[in-house]
Parts: structure tokens; C-alpha cells; sequence
């Protein structure tokens, strides 16, 4: 046994000098986290409670790299409370039992409380989320989940509600400058025993493409270090070009399944609605560079060309039809250009929703209005017998008419005179509007 601990203690500090810069560099106490001061101030709960030790369930929701693990590990570090970790991605109900046994024996023997990590906590179906909360519920277990999906739709309403939810915001730039120079010239746990001097124009370079995502920068910074031959002075010399090097394509916040594709696309559709072209294909870019399915952003363009053009310009719809038909013909990368037209046009045409309202309005009158018969007038009178019983007799055919147009009954008795069609005078609906007025004096 004596040799099996000495083993395992040997593999600990292996792992710890080898593992990869981005965990060397966690820090273990609150005053060493950079960043996240909205929730982790001097002056804020999360923060006293930690220090207090009296920290209650809670869920830590937030993109990747901006310090949920690090939170943990802190905790981790700080409570006299056993500690216990596992993933999501990996657990199954055989792990959460063993915690759960574990944690029963530590609060009845030692009168100790466990604090589960449980990582990724999303990956969890409801059925596994169900089986903490009895034991979230009566004490057994403190609960801390993270997730990078919104909790609101991931994690069960129950544990919810007896969880404080606290969201991670992506790393402001200075925060990442100030992770970067720490990781390049930290003699204990970053790479300042490799004698590397990083120039400011890299430091700058890296922490504007991370995004807020510290992982990303220190993961940079670590392959700069280890693949870069030292200079004549005796230096590795991270500079713009090594930078450039390592971080070849800004990585752009895009899960197709996660909050930034529906703020996303929202911020698109908005931009376009609110008629700035320049805003529009921005968002447009931003989901053709994070590898959108280009045929659904033709379909948000095709609705928002009816919904939000309308009839001030009809022609919206139809380039946005063409340009969906276009790109699945065309294929990436010709159809960013296809794209890119029909978003400008779309955005930079004359706006009306009066299709909505008259839809929405119409819709609302068949739900909850009596249904009346169609005006005999308007009735189809050929099919067998239909004219024997007065189907469409008094019917006024309006291109016998003066400007093709006879006043006459269309609508049902009880909606006389309703009007769904709200013209607006944007655009060619002003024509309409003008023509209609005409046709009706």
C-alpha cells in the first residue's frame, strides 16, 4: 500500500507540471481570480459567502473560459466542507449514488456537508437532475453546477429554484492582457522558467482574438512558447507574427444549439427590421464566419422580408426568395454574396408589418366571432344545383365596370365593414393607399 500512495503522489506532480498551461494557471483563492468583479467583488453574496463558508446551491452559467471551474476549485480550496467533483459529460447514476452514500456517512459521523461540482451539468438528463434534488433539498448535498447552455431551459425547474443562479460574463481585454503577462512570466505556475519575453503589440493581438475566453489566450500563449526557437540573445520572443500564428482563426462564440446563435440571429433580424444595412450584414458575417447552415439564414431573410417589409416594398420577398433558391444552387463560399445582397436589400427597404396585423387580426375574428355564411353573391354557383338555389345571383363582375371596380359586399353580414388591412405610407404601400382612396371616392 505504502508503494501505491508513493505511485499515486508521483503521478499527482506530473500531472500538475504537465497539464496544460490554462489549468497551471487557476488560481486557488478569491483574491488571485481576474475578472468576473460583477459577482465576485469585495462587496458582493458570492463573494462573502465564500469567505464565509456558508455558500448555498448554486448554478454558474457563462461561455467557456471565462472561470466556472475556477470558482469550484476555489471553493474548493476555501470551505472546510468535503468537496466532490464530477462530469456530466461522463457520470452516470453510479457515481451520484456513491457521492450521495459518501455524503450521508460524512454528515452523520463528522457533522460535515458536501459541496457536489457536478461540471457541464446540462449534459444531465431529467432523470439524473431529479436524483440530486431530494439530497439538495434536505441539506446532504450543496449543489454547484456549470453549464454554458442558458440553466432557465437546461436544468430542471426544481433544482432552480432552490439554486442561486450566477452568470460568468466573457472576460473583459484587459483581464486577458493581464492573464497573459502572468502566464508568460510566472516563475511557479506559468512559463517564466522558458526565459520568454512577449511583445505588447502580441499581448494585444491575442487578448482582442480571445474573445473573453482566457483558455483560449493561455492555450496561445503556451504553443507560442514551446514551438518558437530562442533568439540570439537567448530569449523565445513572442511576437505579432508568432501570435498571428497561434491563434489562426478567431474563434467566434457560435453554438447552434446555445444562447449566442439565438442572440445572434435576433440581433441580425432586429438590424434589419431597424434599417441598418451595416449592422445587418455584420450579423451576417458573424454566422457565416461560425459556419451557419446558410439555408436557414435565407429563411430568416424570406420571413422578415414578408413580415417586415411587406407591402411596402413586395419585391422585398421575392429577392429574398430568389436569394434562398440561389444559395442552395451556388452553394459556399459565392453565396455570402447572394446573402449579402438580399440582406441589404431587405434592410434598406421601405418598412410595413401591415401583413402581420391583418393576418394576426383575421385570425382573431374567426377564432372568437360567429362564423356566418359566405354572401349568397359570392357563392359558387356551378357545381350541380347550386344556381337552382340562388347560389351567386346578384354577383357584380367588377371589370364590366368604370377602373375595374363596383362597390359591393364581400364580407360575411356580421363583419360589414371590418377593416383588417391597416395601410401604412411607407413605400409602394402609399400608392396602394393613394389607389384605393381612388377606387373608393
Amino acid at each position: 500500500m505504502p508503494d501505491m500512495n508513493l505511485f499515486d503522489y508521483m503521478r499527482s506532480n506530473t500531472m500538475e507540471r504537465e497539464s496544460p498551461l490554462a489549468s497551471r494557471m487557476r488560481p486557488v483563492s478569491l483574491d488571485q481570480v481576474v475578472g468576473q468583479k460583477h459577482i465576485i467583488g469585495k462587496d458582493k453574496l458570492l463573494y462573502r459567502a465564500i469567505k464565509a463558508d456558508k455558500l448555498g446551491s448554486v448554478i454558474f452559467y457563462g461561455p467557456p473560459g471565462t472561470g466556472k471551474t475556477t470558482l469550484a476549485r476555489v471553493i474548493a480550496n476555501t470551505t472546510k466542507a468535503d468537496f466532490k467533483q464530477i462530469n456530466a459529460t461522463v457520470a452516470g447514476k453510479k457515481d451520484m449514488e456513491e457521492v450521495v452514500k459518501n455524503a450521508k456517512d460524512t454528515l452523520g459521523m463528522y457533522g460535515r456537508r458536501t459541496i457536489l461540482f457536478v461540471d457541464e451539468i446540462h449534459r444531465f438528463n431529467k432523470g439524473q437532475q431529479d436524483y440530486l434534488l431530494p439530497f439538495v433539498e434536505d441539506g446532504t448535498l450543496i449543489l454547484i453546477g456549470a453549464t454554458t447552455e442558458n440553466p432557465y431551459f437546461e436544468v430542471n425547474g426544481a433544482l432552480l429554484s432552490r439554486s442561486r443562479i450566477f452568470e460568468l460574463k466573457a472576460l473583459e481585454k484587459e483581464d486577458i492582457r493581464e492573464l497573459i503577462r502572468r502566464a508568460v512570466y510566472d516563475q511557479d505556475k506559468g512559463m517564466g522558467t522558458y526565459n520568454a519575453q512577449i511583445h505588447e503589440d502580441a499581448v494585444e493581438f491575442l487578448a482582442d482574438m480571445a474573445q473573453g475566453d482566457a483558455r483560449a489566450a493561455l492555450n496561445a500563449v503556451e504553443l507560442g512558447i514551446l514551438t518558437t526557437d530562442r533568439d540570439k540573445d537567448g530569449k523565445i520572443h513572442i511576437d505579432l507574427a508568432t501570435a498571428q500564428e497561434c491563434i489562426q482563426k478567431r474563434a467566434v462564440r457560435y453554438d447552434k444549439d446555445g444562447d449566442n446563435h439565438y442572440d445572434t440571429i435576433s440581433a441580425f433580424i432586429k438590424s434589419m427590421r431597424g434599417s441598418d444595412p451595416d449592422a445587418a450584414v455584420y450579423y451576417l458575417a458573424r454566422m457565416l464566419y461560425a459556419g451557419e447552415d446558410i439555408k436557414f439564414i435565407a429563411r430568416r431573410i424570406m420571413i422578415h422580408a414578408a413580415e417586415d417589409v411587406g407591402m411596402a416594398d413586395p419585391q422585398a420577398l421575392v429577392v429574398a426568395s430568389g436569394a434562398a433558391q440561389a444559395v442552395e444552387r451556388v452553394g459556399m463560399p459565392e453565396a455570402q454574396i447572394i446573402l449579402a445582397q438580399a440582406v441589404l436589400y431587405v434592410a434598406t427597404a421601405p418598412k410595413s408589418n401591415s401583413a402581420v396585423t391583418a393576418i394576426q387580426e383575421a385570425m382573431e375574428a374567426v377564432r372568437n366571432e360567429k362564423i356566418m355564411p359566405v354572401p349568397v353573391h359570392l357563392q359558387d354557383k356551378h357545381y350541380k344545383g347550386a344556381a337552382k338555389l340562388g347560389h351567386g345571383a346578384g354577383y357584380q363582375y367588377p371589370h364590366d365596370f368604370p377602373n375595374h371596380y363596383v362597390r359591393q359586399q364581400y364580407l360575411p353580414d356580421n363583419l360589414e365593414g371590418r377593416v383588417f388591412y391597416h395601410m401604412s405610407d411607407q413605400g409602394y404601400e402609399k400608392n396602394i393607399q393613394e389607389f384605393m382612396g381612388f377606387l373608393k371616392k
